[in-house]
């Protein structure tokens, strides 16, 4: 009986004991649980600030660089249309045609650039609500725009520039953003700005508070001012300033300073009513100068958890279940960068494929002609990236040389694809067409009527009569060929036309020179006379005479290795920004000689 009641009396110490132990192990299990549902909690906020504002910086950077592409793929047709004023309301209209991210442009010109339009002269054309478009002159006396600040910041800019955004009243009638490019004449000054105009109401939707999110987010210019948030009244009436003087919170003029300096970061803030929210900010790629900031309030965070005190068993299952939602993120996470990184190797394979097969478009086999004594050629590509937008293709037919060569607007795959549809265009108009002027045009009028992305070819077309030396030839905006001989390099004279591509309806003009037994014709690309050393200076073609003056004496692979050395030299190692194409053409004496 004592044994009995000495092991009852154990077992009861031992039950007490693991009763405790177990009590403590639960007291503790609950505290580790709510100190790593905490930190969970914490960091699933981070990753979703950061998830936030990197997928509303990405839709905001998608929209401002179709708009960055579109200005500076019509850049050079700018600095033409200042020499062809008729041309300028066609093409800033066919330009807001074909973005539909931009609202209207303008250019604005210089005071009496044009004496018969006056002092003020901005063509302006606007994308009306019924589907048509809006010519307009919109400068006067009272709209002086050579005091506007986006005309002299424009003015004076190296390249593309946005301005802090406003509300006109003149063009795009709303609140826009401008993407300003400074035009220029032949003689390489500015005369006047142009201004493509973004309206900036889709900007709002992007930070409309939902009901179902637990966050406040907003979006500010590079002045500080309210672009963007759930409260449309603050937009443009409300600034960082202003915050920093209605919040008695240190922290709060720190962060506005941060953001003003595009910086990224966190911080704790509060309002004047002592309530804590997790601010997150981060600036918009791009050159915009916005930044965008995520307020997490700290109540509407931890309000579940608070409630862990009165239900630990609760807060367990939510530990585990916790736990379990990170692990299935990280291994979403993992399966997304496996994904990403097949695919990234499945796209550079399938580059890789296309800059073969674009190579393999170009002749290759030199010297091409093994029994035709009275010509030699050597020609060379060398690509940017992957996949270039240059071109150069020749053939003999009926005792006449046809060659072109070209260089395609932008780089990357788009321009390798105009590059191959050029290059079959001028093989198959050429067959049948003699004259360099009809075949340009007719190329151009096919490709004009396929281009929605206003994509186009500066081109040169020739053809070198071997029985004459008479070369008759086309230039569509391309730099015109070098004729070297007996020492001196000389460039051909060109008539004006436009890149092929851009305009239906255009008569390219055709002209003729002769070619000298024993000369050479060098044709190129600007990536020759651009390609920029470490300190971005430029080859240019003062260096690119000097050294084909002393080609005179070398066979077209002699000609092209000494430019390459040439231009190697210079750049020093530096990165190639574009690519660079040459074709050498020695037309040695005349069949009849």
């Amino acid at each position: 009986m004592k044994k009995l009641k000495w092991w009852h009396s154990l077992h009861t110490r031992s039950s007490l004991a693991l009763i405790i132990i177990a009590a403590v192990m639960i007291e503790v299990s609950g505290a580790v649980q709510f100190y790593f549902a905490r930190n969970g909690i914490q960091k699933e906020v981070d990753e979703r600030a950061q998830s936030e504002m990197k997928m509303k910086s990405l839709k905001i950077q998608k929209v401002v660089s179709s708009v960055e592409s579109a200005v500076e793929n019509i850049d050079r047709l700018l600095d033409w249309s200042v020499e062809n004023p008729n041309y300028i309301y066609p093409i800033l209209e066919e330009f807001v045609e074909s973005n539909e991210c931009i609202q209207g442009c303008a250019i604005a010109f210089e005071p009496n650039y044009f004496p018969k339009k006056g002092r003020w002269f901005e063509p302006y054309v606007r994308r009306d609500t019924n589907g048509t478009y809006l010519r307009m002159q919109i400068a006067n006396e009272s709209h002086d725009y050579h005091n506007m600040s986006w005309y002299k910041e424009g003015r004076l800019a190296d390249g593309g520039l946005w301005t802090e955004p406003y509300i006109d009243n003149e063009g795009a009638h709303g609140l826009i953003c401008s993407y300003t490019l400074p035009v220029h004449n032949s003689k390489g000054e500015v005369v006047a700005v142009f201004c493509a105009d973004m309206l900036l109401d889709w900007l709002t939707e992007e930070f409309v508070l939902d009901e179902n999110t637990n966050y406040y987010s907003f979006i500010v210019s590079r002045e500080g001012r309210m672009l963007a948030c759930p409260d449309k009244s603050l937009i443009m009436n409300y600034t960082l300033d202003d915050a920093s003087n209605q919040f008695h919170d240190a922290n709060i003029p720190e962060v506005n300073k941060a953001m003003l300096a595009g910086k990224s970061g966190s911080a704790e803030v509060k309002n004047n009513d002592g309530e804590l929210s997790y601010m997150y900010y981060s600036p918009v790629e791009g050159n915009t100068g916005w930044s965008m900031a995520i307020l997490f309030p700290d109540r509407e965070i931890y309000k579940g958890l608070r409630d862990i005190a009165f239900k630990l068993g609760i807060l367990m299952f939510l530990g585990l279940t916790l736990m379990i939602y990170i692990m299935w993120r990280a291994v979403k996470g993992f399966k997304r960068l496996q994904a990403v990184s097949a695919e990234k190797e499945r796209i550079g394979s399938e580059l890789r494929i296309a800059s073969a097969i674009q190579m393999g478009m170009l002749p290759k086999t030199f010297p091409p002609y093994p029994d035709l004594d009275e010509l030699s050629m050597f020609g060379t590509l060398v690509p940017a990236k992957e996949v270039g937008g240059d071109l150069y293709d020749f053939y003999v037919r009926d005792q006449k040389l046809f060659f072109c060569l070209g260089d395609v607007s932008g780089k990357g795959v788009p321009a390798s694809l105009v590059m191959a549809v050029t290059r079959s265009l001028f093989r198959t108009v050429s067959a049948h067409i003699v004259e360099p002027g009809k075949v340009m045009t007719q190329m151009n009028e096919a490709m004009s009527e396929m281009n929605e992305n206003s994509m186009f070819v500066t081109l040169f077309i020739g053809v070198l009569d071997l029985r004459t030396g008479i070369l008759a030839y086309c230039n569509a905006g391309h730099c015109p060929p070098i004729v070297i001989h007996q020492g001196s390099a000389t460039p051909i004279v060109m008539d004006a036309n436009i890149p092929v591509g851009l305009m239906s309806d255009w008569q390219y003009t055709q002209q003729n020179t002769t070619i000298q037994p024993g000369s050479s014709l060098f044709l190129y690309t600007d990536g020759l006379t651009e390609a920029e050393d470490a300190e971005h200076r430029q080859y240019g073609e003062e260096r690119m005479f000097a050294a084909l003056s002393q080609t005179d004496s070398l066979a077209p692979r002699d000609l092209i290795a000494a430019m390459t050395e040439s231009v190697h030299s210079f750049v020093a190692g530096a990165e190639q920004s574009d690519d660079l194409t040459m074709l050498a053409i020695q037309f040695i004496k005349t069949i009849n000689a």
